[in-house]
């Protein structure tokens, strides 16, 4: 697993006039049953222990947590709504949350944009943003918002449980502009460091 925070020093000092946009992709889901529906698919043993493991960084107010307290959007798949529920739901990271079916990309393409709207039209802009969806939408919706979209995104799908922090002027809402990315956290992945940026 590893956690990464990529501007100590402007996250430290922005936290106060600064909010945040949370991007997850769910966690491992099992596969499909034989003539079950896609939509359906629980999550796996390795999917639940990624969740503990974002659930512990959202409680750790010197982790994940202090990007919160968030308004979430999620999708309403099983996959996505139990990553929510195991990964963050009931700490005090999540301040709201609404489940969405018209995310859940199994019966029509989710590009980025349509995740932006999606964002945007539950925004209250008192807090900071998340949302728990799928790829390649997660992914895709980086790429619209990203100012430097990291290494591994540009080479690699987005992992699952992964989770990645976009830095938003406070009072603003959400646009389709680029914002800076200040933290990513990949629960399979062994901890690494990035050196802060001068």
């Amino acid at each position: 697993m590893h956690e990464v925070t990529l501007n100590d020093v402007d996250v430290t000092r922005q936290t106060m006039d600064m909010r945040y946009l949370v991007i997850v992709r769910h966690a491992k889901a099992s596969p499909p049953l034989p003539m079950g529906l896609d939509f359906d698919r629980p999550l796996s043993g390795r999917g639940r222990r990624q969740c503990k493991q974002l659930r512990a960084w959202a409680r750790d107010a010197e982790s994940l947590g202090r990007f919160g307290p968030v308004t979430a959007l999620v999708s309403s798949a099983v996959r996505t709504s139990e990553t929510f529920e195991l990964g963050f739901d009931g700490t005090d990271f999540v301040a709201d949350r609404t489940f969405e079916r018209s995310i859940y990309a199994g019966t029509r393409e989710v590009t980025g944009e349509d995740l932006l709207q999606a964002l945007r039209d539950i925004d209250p802009m008192t807090t900071s943003l998340m949302i728990v969806g799928h790829n390649p939408s997660v992914h895709d919706l980086m790429f619209v918002l990203a100012r430097e979209v990291p290494e591994e995104l540009r080479t690699q799908s987005f992992a699952l449980g992964g989770a990645y922090v976009l830095a938003l002027p406070d009072g603003e809402m959400l646009q389709a502009q680029r914002y800076e990315v200040v933290a990513s956290y990949i629960p399979d992945q062994k901890e690494r460091k990035i050196a802060a940026s001068p």
